[in-house]
């Protein structure tokens, strides 16, 4: 079998299972994500947690005013002259709301909005941009990241099938399916295709395959390198110095015994 029928055959082999890939798609899954032009998500509907990087601005309390805390991990901040607050599990409204009555039990506030609480560090979720993109791995979750804005901040790779890329949205109940579809990257980027550029939430997935030529180059290498290996290995025993295995080294001015 040549060199060419090799490769011929692999490639029949591998792309049913490349293709297959994708059957557990459904172009109905989608609806279970919003869009990001319909739907205005704001700081207040983020649920803190740590180690979310809090910041207050508060110009009638100096004890406090931009002062920057991070959640700890039992969930709480401390201000000097307030003590100890649990923030965990709060959004950004409730938390205003606990200082500002913990406040005004010490200060007089004057105006509806005395006190402001700004999330300045975005810790606790997180999102997976992975497959063929140049930096993979796990994203900083801030409520309004999108399918667009994630792949762009990754950069496909050249190997990356931008065509068949994947958003999933894990499902840790055994009872219900993840919702997975499919998003033609390449078409969304040169036609302004924005159908499918969804709003992802804590957990999505975005995976991009890699071409069918570069998925049978990796499975190539794969079968390949272990007998490169064998065969190099082999290669460097029958062929090292004769000096070296029996200790000597010949007339290269290493030590000889008399």
């Amino acid at each position: 079998m040549n060199y060419a029928h090799t490769i011929t055959v692999v490639a029949l082999l591998l792309v049913p299972v490349i293709g297959g890939g994708c059957s557990v798609c459904n172009p109905a899954d989608i609806q279970a994500f919003a869009k990001p032009h319909e739907v205005d998500v704001t700081a207040e509907d983020y649920v803190l947690q740590p180690p979310d990087d809090i910041a207050i601005h508060c110009t009638k309390v100096p004890e406090i005013h931009l002062q920057v805390q991070r959640i700890r991990p039992d969930g709480k901040v401390s201000f000097e002259g307030l003590g100890e607050m649990q923030v965990a599990g709060k959004t950004v409204g409730e938390v205003v709301e606990m200082m500002r009555q913990k406040v005004a039990e010490l200060y007089k506030l004057i105006g509806d909005y005395p006190i402001e609480v700004r999330v300045v560090g975005f810790r606790s979720k997180v999102f997976y941009v992975l497959g063929e993109v140049d930096m993979p791995g796990v994203k900083i979750y801030t409520g309004r990241d999108s399918v667009l804005t994630a792949i762009s901040e990754a950069h496909v790779s050249i190997t990356g099938w931008e065509q068949r890329t994947r958003v999933i949205r894990p499902s840790h109940d055994p009872n219900v399916k993840p919702k997975v579809f499919k998003v033609n990257y390449k078409r969304m980027i040169t036609r302004g295709d924005a159908t499918k550029d969804v709003l992802l939430q804590e957990g999505d997935i975005i995976y991009i395959p890699p071409t069918i030529l570069s998925a049978i180059a990796m499975k190539l290498e794969e079968a390949i390198r272990p007998l490169a290996r064998a065969f190099s290995g082999a290669y460097m025993s029958q062929n090292w110095p004769t000096e070296s295995r029996t200790g000597t080294s010949g007339n290269y001015g290493g030590y000889r015994g008399y």
